[in-house]
């Protein structure tokens, strides 16, 4: 009789433990099956369980802040965590509220699922504005303060947005009323391949993260060959940027995605050797004591040699102006503001760096075409 009462005692205790254990191999329901592969990228990651997908959004200017949790699910009656937002994948239609996200989407064949947009007249995109002119896709305003009542007029599966204000009025409004927020902050990443790895972040929406992985890995191939070619340079011409601004010359820090492009460029910049990854801001004559015998100017705003010198005699006195080596990003560009380098530019670092290495060593890419970057005369 004592035995049997301790081998019953024994079968209720393990059956008790496998019940306090019932996730398979012993695994938390909190572990993810899978982490997505990032390897430039400092503001994503993403995180797949076993019936969902968790993509969580940080603020890289602010300590690595949690800025945005995102559930991803396929079947309505998928539990998920309630720390985050759901969102139903793929998504069907989208309001994308910056023009920078275009080309992400363009690259993963979504392009045509784009419903709302803001500030129309900014836009380059062939197809978008087209849509824009034939009624498909509605401008909804300022992306600052955009028409609430038109983007609920759309009901789009989601809103994609840049987040420079995470808790603004604005944005609250859309969260509250049903439409996801989806923050893309590619803007805050240092690099530019982590600023091209985005793609990801936007591909996990529309399902298509293995295609997403596929067009990266095939910039980032590119992008690295690219910069190969400058490695052995030995005279690195001197290049200076942007031009005065209502009395203030703003120059990028040498850690800006700019100067990762005069590094890898193979030229030489006076501020590379700066600590800041924003913009500085400069007066005329320190931009002057800096620059005055760059060799090359680029990303000048104006279009052409006579409207520089006639917004002030002063910038002739430039070497890079006296040699006529200035250059705009106006190259793809509308006469509404539209303009491909705002747009296209941050998924593409490969074809942005070919620009530069043609105008800063042109010997080294005979065969290609300024594609953004455009020769003022």
């Amino acid at each position: 009789m004592d035995h049997k009462i301790h081998g019953l005692i024994f079968f209720l205790f393990s059956f008790l433990l496998s019940c306090g254990n019932n996730t398979p191999s012993g695994k938390n329901e909190d572990t993810p099956v899978s982490t997505d592969s990032i390897k430039y990228a400092q503001g994503f990651t993403i995180e797949r369980f076993d019936n969902y997908t968790c993509i969580s959004v940080r603020n890289m200017l602010d300590n690595n802040r949690l800025y945005g949790k995102y559930y991803l699910y396929r079947e309505n009656d998928t539990p998920v965590p309630d720390d985050g937002t759901k969102v139903h994948i793929p998504l069907k239609s989208l309001a994308a509220a910056s023009a920078t996200h275009f080309e992400f989407l363009n690259l993963i064949g979504e392009l045509d699922k784009v419903t709302g947009i803001c500030e129309a007249f900014r836009v380059y995109n062939p197809m978008i504005r087209e849509k824009v002119k034939n009624g498909e896709i509605t401008d909804l305003g300022d992306s600052f303060n955009l028409n609430f009542e038109k983007l609920l007029g759309l009901k789009p599966d989601a809103i994609m947005v840049s987040g420079y204000e995470q808790q603004d009025e604005n944005q609250l409004r859309i969260s509250r009323s049903g439409i996801p927020v989806l923050y893309n902050n590619e803007w805050m990443e240092k690099e530019l391949l982590g600023r091209a790895e985005w793609i990801k972040f936007v591909a996990a929406f529309f399902d298509k993260s293995a295609e997403a992985e596929r067009i990266f890995n095939e910039i980032e191939k590119k992008y690295l060959q690219v910069t190969s070619l400058t490695k052995e340079v030995k005279e690195k011409p001197k290049v200076m940027s942007g031009n005065d601004f209502r009395g203030t010359w703003y120059v990028p820090g040498g850690k800006s995605y700019v100067a990762e492009l005069y590094r890898n460029g193979g030229a030489s910049y006076a501020f590379m050797e700066d600590a800041s990854s924003g913009s500085l801001p400069l007066t005329f004559e320190a931009a002057l004591k800096a620059f005055s015998s760059a060799d090359i100017w680029l990303w000048c705003s104006y279009n052409s040699m006579q409207e520089l010198k006639t917004m002030s005699e002063k910038n002739t006195l430039f070497k890079a102006y006296k040699n006529g080596e200035v250059y705009n990003n106006l190259n793809r560009s509308t006469p509404e503001g539209g303009n491909d380098f705002w747009e296209s530019a941050v998924a593409r670092p490969d074809i942005l760096l070919q620009d530069v290495i043609k105008v800063i060593h042109p010997s080294l890419l005979p065969d290609h075409t300024l594609f953004y970057l455009k020769k003022i005369e």
